[in-house]
């Protein structure tokens, strides 16, 4: 990207998502700093990789529409915060939670549980 160089589809969305979190920049430019540095969420850390890749995931679902519906919940979610940016911010959410959840009971992530917790965000006011 910083070259100019043509980039290939997926290349394409990394960069817009780095573009979008300039706080995590400092990180890709310290590969090795960052590999060795544990994000702790009790700090209020996030891991830059773990929530640009997140970002990577939702833009993969919507563009996709899978699970079926996901795409219309980006769309109100984005009319009502201003952002596609932020809307994704709230749907990272319950991704995060659902892939711990799977990840905890050693079972693949519930798609109907990660739904509801899609459509609570456009129910709520």
């Amino acid at each position: 990207y910083e070259s100019g160089l043509p980039l290939e589809p997926l290349e394409k969305q990394i960069a817009a998502v780095i573009l979008q979190h300039p706080e995590y920049q400092i990180y890709l430019e310290d590969y090795e700093g960052a590999l060795a540095k544990d994000f702790l969420p009790e700090t209020g850390e996030s891991n830059p990789s773990l929530h640009m890749g997140l970002h990577i995931a939702i833009n993969e679902q919507i563009s996709t529409n899978r699970p079926a519906g996901v795409s219309g919940i980006h769309r109100r979610l984005q009319l009502r915060h201003g952002s596609a940016h932020e809307a994704e911010h709230q749907m990272i959410e319950c991704l995060a939670e659902s892939l711990w959840e799977a990840q905890r009971e050693g079972k693949a992530p519930d798609e109907n549980r990660y739904m509801e917790r899609l459509k609570k965000l456009v129910e709520l006011r």
